[in-house]
């Protein structure tokens, strides 16, 4: 069993920040994959059931804010009994430009509060991640800039980016995380 994990604020407020990028993905890809979802509420997250190459996957967007993502995340991996290995975390990043994106298998936070999070509850770094660009303001507060809205050509090419992410996504549930990597890795452009 896979759990998928799109990261995110709850309230109406936050949808279409940067910081909302994680639940945004994962709301488009089942959009795209003709799923249609019925979100059901527990431990704090919205959750949605299915089988995808005929293995059992939850998808999740935690309702406790961005800060308390990972008290969620580890209350599913306990209920559903999942392996820190089945985890994959989709997050926004500041160190990749709009319309990038990167595969992690491990590794620090990165100043993330939602996986600095993560890590502290699961008591782990070694979870795989998709982590989305979403730029940086360095004139802007961080906090303000993560909780601003795309731009409507930021918005075009997240798009564009999603549609790719679409067949990442697929070949994450059919190949070896390090093929994936060695497949769809590239240099921030």
């Amino acid at each position: 069993m896979k759990l998928i994990v799109g990261l995110g604020n709850p309230d109406k407020e936050y949808i279409g920040t940067r910081h909302n990028v994680g639940f945004s993905f994962v709301d488009f890809y089942l959009k795209e994959k003709k799923i249609n979802v019925s979100w059901k509420s527990k431990f704090q997250g919205l959750f949605y059931e299915t089988n995808i190459s005929g293995e059992k996957v939850i998808f999740l967007k935690p309702q406790a804010y961005m800060n308390l993502s990972g008290t969620v995340v580890k209350q599913f991996m306990n209920f559903f009994k999942i392996d820190v290995s089945d985890l994959l975390v989709v997050s926004d990043d500041l160190d990749l430009k709009i319309g990038n994106f990167k595969l992690k298998d491990k590794g620090s936070c990165g100043g993330h509060n939602g996986l600095r999070n993560i890590e502290d509850c699961i008591h782990s770094q070694e979870y795989r991640r998709l982590k989305i660009g979403i730029s940086n303001d360095k004139s802007k507060d961080t906090k303000d800039y993560v909780l601003g809205k795309f731009s409507h050509d930021e918005q075009k090419i997240l798009e564009t980016l999603f549609s790719e992410l679409v067949a990442v996504m697929d070949d994450y549930f059919n190949i070896d995380f390090l093929s994936l990597m060695n497949r769809y890795n590239r240099k921030n452009r």
